[in-house]
């Protein structure tokens, strides 16, 4: 029996646990939270702002004991502190970038080249913003405009094929952004530069084949525009005078201009066609580079003419594939990971005198290439 001041008990029902149970809102997943600046104090026992002054590196840190600086470290190593380098930047409005613009990703000229800069600039701090401009004008103009926008603190250039028109980086004159030029020396006051003794390197290239005997030499240049060509015949006419070698005008084919790398092979290769159907007889070939080399050894081989057996070919740059190809070829090497590293050693140096409040100055490196001797040359019989 139930007494009169008792209540019945009711059951929930289930549809009200349903809702009830619903109503509830989900437990939120617990994110493992960032160790501070306060955690370190804490941890070491020293006030927030001397575990700044240490974490930071400051000016006054020299003031502050060994023993001091061994324990805010061995606090934040074991916290697992990391400082927050975005936030440090906007405080001391730095961004600890180089920008890095490259005109075609696919040109085998550039991947050394890059391996440079980025080791140089891994070395120092800085983080790389690589963009790759496709060899076009308006997105060479936006991404330089976008880099810009982002604060870099410097910027290196790999010039090629259609670098020829200076004007778009008038702005950068503007900025005073430390910028240097990889092959291409734009005669500029303030745009550093490095580049490769052209003129050298296609001396040594025709002094090696006239050191074997080969008299007839067939040329194939350079673009008109381009420039790299003129040193290099400049530097073919110099050892021609000093040798006596003449040099026939009918053994003489020009690239036509063009933005793509691989254009070369092909050119390379209907260029040779050309120079065979002069019917002019050559033993040796000299390429403007690396790609138009490997075009005219196939349209050589095409023709049943033998390399180097028939015909020795020497080509320019020293790209990656010329050391397997068949015949691995003989060619001027340019040292493109030294001359990344130069060229991101200039614009680093430049933003530490700019830190340091010292003068800067613009600096113009030319540097000597090496002729390698492989299998693509061999002495006249």
């Amino acid at each position: 029996m139930e007494s009169a001041d008792s209540k019945p008990t009711r059951k929930a029902s289930p549809q009200k646990s349903r809702r009830a149970s619903t109503s509830e809102p989900p437990r939120k997943r617990l994110q493992p939270v960032a160790p501070t600046i306060r955690d370190v104090a804490e941890r070491s026992g020293f006030s927030s702002a001397t575990v700044s002054i240490v974490l930071n590196n400051a000016p006054l840190a020299r003031y502050i004991p060994d023993t001091t600086k061994g324990r805010i470290q061995r606090a934040a190593s074991h916290l697992g502190y990391r400082p927050n380098l975005f936030a440090r930047s906007l405080r001391g409005r730095r961004s600890q970038t180089v920008g890095v613009m490259v005109f075609d990703m696919t040109d085998p000229y550039c991947t050394l080249v890059l391996r440079g800069i980025e080791n140089t600039l891994f070395q120092s701090s800085y983080l790389p913003i690589l963009t790759d401009v496709h060899n076009e004008r308006s997105r060479f103009e936006r991404y330089l405009e976008m880099l810009l926008d982002r604060r870099i603190e410097g910027l290196v250039i790999l010039a090629n094929w259609l670098f020829v028109d200076i004007n778009v980086l008038a702005d950068l004159e503007k900025s005073d952004i430390p910028t240097a030029t990889v092959g291409r020396d734009l005669k500029n006051d303030k745009i550093s530069s490095v580049i490769v003794d052209n003129a050298a390197g296609a001396r040594a290239a025709l002094e090696h084949l006239h050191s074997l005997g080969h008299r007839k030499v067939a040329f194939i240049r350079g673009p008109h525009e381009l420039t790299d060509t003129e040193p290099r015949w400049r530097g073919v006419r110099a050892v021609a005078r000093e040798r006596d070698l003449e040099i026939d005008p009918r053994l003489i084919v020009d690239l036509p201009e063009s933005g793509d790398p691989f254009s070369s092979f092909e050119q390379g290769y209907k260029l040779t066609e050309e120079l065979l159907q002069r019917r002019r007889p050559f033993t040796a070939l000299m390429a403007f580079d690396d790609m138009t080399a490997f075009g005219a050894i196939r349209a050589l081989g095409k023709a049943g003419i033998r390399v180097p057996d028939q015909c020795s070919v020497v080509g320019f740059d020293d790209v990656s594939p010329a050391a397997i190809y068949s015949p691995a070829l003989t060619t001027v090497r340019q040292p493109m990971e030294v001359m990344g590293t130069a060229a991101a050693t200039i614009v680093l140096d430049a933003i530490n005198a700019s830190l340091e409040k010292k003068p800067t100055r613009t600096i113009h490196r030319r540097i000597v290439p090496e002729l390698i001797v492989r299998e693509s040359t061999r002495s006249l019989k």
